[in-house]
């Protein structure tokens, strides 16, 4: 009887051993920016952004353009013209400002547009994952206040190769990326050759 009271013990603690949850976590900020699906959605972006500067930089020319025809000739107009003229200047700076308000938030629809199936794409990912390697949580590791990596798997190298995210690439390399186009969009416009004196 004791021998038997000995084997059941046995066996309830190795099931209970075996039967221990997995945890693992990844770097889902690293998944989802890394992607090559995200770089396609930030040249999307870049474009739309830099079409919507360009619509608001041409609206913002013509209303000074004409607001500076309105300063030099106001005095030798008639009033009917004045009028007119103010209400022309009126309805442009409406314009601007709306289309201002409006392409802020296109824009930010676009952007969660684009990225909605990327975020999907690294979810389902992970998730097929854990059900492989027979984890029951994956944590992001960005949104947890701690974790012992002693008793939690790194999947993030897995989801990588999954995702066809280059080896070698980092977030700190795609932020230096990031900050060079944007300093060579900063400096486009003043790289100009200026227009020739008169």
């Amino acid at each position: 009887m004791k021998k038997i009271f000995l084997v059941a013990a046995m066996a309830l603690f190795t099931l209970g051993a075996w039967a221990q949850p997995k945890f693992a976590h990844v770097n889902f900020t690293e998944l989802v920016q890394l992607m090559p699906e995200a770089d396609a959605a930030r040249t999307t972006m870049a474009a739309s952004s830099k079409e919507a500067q360009d619509t608001f930089n041409d609206m913002q020319a013509e209303f000074n353009s004409k607001y500076q025809a309105y300063q030099q000739k106001a005095s030798t107009w008639t009033p009917a013209i004045k009028e007119s003229k103010e209400r022309e200047l009126t309805e442009i700076q409406q314009r601007i400002q709306e289309f201002g308000q409006s392409i802020q938030a296109e824009l930010q629809q676009q952007q969660e547009q684009l990225m909605a199936p990327i975020y999907k794409k690294a979810q389902d990912t992970v998730a097929e994952l854990a059900k492989k390697g027979g984890y029951i949580y994956v944590f992001d590791r960005n949104s947890v206040l701690y974790l012992d990596e002693s008793q939690s798997a790194d999947l993030t190298a897995e989801a990588r190769k999954a995702l066809n995210i280059a080896e070698g690439r980092t977030l700190e390399a795609l932020q230096a990326e990031l900050q060079a186009q944007a300093q060579q969009s900063a400096q486009a416009p003043a790289a100009a050759p200026a227009p020739a004196q008169k």
